[in-house]
This record gives structure tokens, sequence and C-alpha cells, in this order.
């Protein structure tokens, strides 16, 4: 981390146990992105409840290049939050899950999709399960039944145009998620 770790405790005594158990988890966060530039952590009390004892709210705000990741985690949101190394836990939890999303990111490791195929289809065999789309480069691409997605499989039509994604079938390409358009 490029900043010292800044940690302030409001409407409480400043606890050791609990700055060592934030530290510990702060210490953390190089294992989920390589480039942590700084870590500011909240931890209040702010209601002072005698009959169902404190509840603790932290927040927790992480700088990266190119992203600031804030959690905020309530002690209204679950009553296991009473318990301030819980409320600790669960709060850098959710920030190791973005902090390893932003590391994808900055890698271009992310999963993208791509955009759907347009085609029309050019022959619907009644007696079997399955119709023929025609694609815009002249392939004839099979689907099935349970891949069209908007319309029932009887009403289809030759000559309707569709969107679809192609994937490899056990005998060659084929079309998946077929959706009429027309």
């Amino acid at each position: 981390m490029h900043t010292p770790l800044q940690i302030t405790f409001r409407h409480m005594d400043p606890s050791d146990a609990v700055d060592a158990r934030i530290r510990e988890y702060a210490d953390k966060l190089d294992r989920y992105h390589d480039n942590v530039i700084s870590c500011r952590v909240v931890f209040d009390a702010p209601h002072q409840h005698q009959s169902k004892g404190n509840l603790f709210h932290i927040s927790i705000d992480v700088k990266v290049p190119g992203h600031e990741i804030v959690v905020a985690r309530d002690a209204h949101q679950r009553q296991a939050r009473e318990d301030p190394y819980v409320a600790i836990h669960d709060a850098f939890e959710a920030v190791y899950k973005q902090l390893k999303g932003a590391a994808q990111v900055r890698r271009n490791d992310v999963k993208h999709h791509d955009a759907p195929l347009t085609g029309m289809i050019h022959s619907i065999p009644w007696e079997q399960d399955f119709g023929v789309i025609m694609t815009l480069d002249g392939r004839e691409l099979y689907f099935h039944r349970n891949s069209v997605l908007n319309r029932e499989f009887e009403s289809l039509k030759e000559g309707q145009s569709v969107r679809f994604h192609e994937e490899q079938g056990d005998q060659g390409p084929k079309a998946s998620t077929v959706i009429v358009t027309e």
C-alpha cells in the first residue's frame, strides 16, 4: 500500500483488539490487487443500546488505479453486526471481492460476450425438432426447438429474421439462443 492505513473510531473509544483485526485484514489487500494506493476504515458504534448490545457500522474506502472501492456495512442489515469482528470480516470480504474484479478488469481478464449474429430461418422440417438458419455470410446453421427464446417453435416461418449466438455442437457449428426479430 502506497499510503499508510487510516483507521478512525467514532462514537466509541479506540480498541487495540479491533485495530489489530482491521490491520490484519488490510494486510491481505495486496493478495487481491497488486497496486493498492490507500485504505481508510471508519469503525463506528452510532447507537448504544443497553438491551440489544452495541451495534457496529464499518465503512472501508480502498483506492487502486482507476477505481475507488467503497463498502459500508450497517448493523441494521444483519443482527450479527453486534459482534465487531463479524462486522470487520464481512466488510473486508466484500472489499476483497470488488478488488478481485478490479484486478481482472486491469489485466483485461474479463469475459467478453460476443454480440448476437443475425440471419433468417431457411427451413424447418416440421417432422423433426430443429430448423436451419441461413447466416448473412451464406452458411447454414442448425438450431434445436429448445433454442428458440421468444416464440413457440411451431409458430416459426421460413424467411423470418433472427438473432442468435453460434457455438460448436457435436456435429459442427450450431445456433443457440435463437430470437425472432420480426
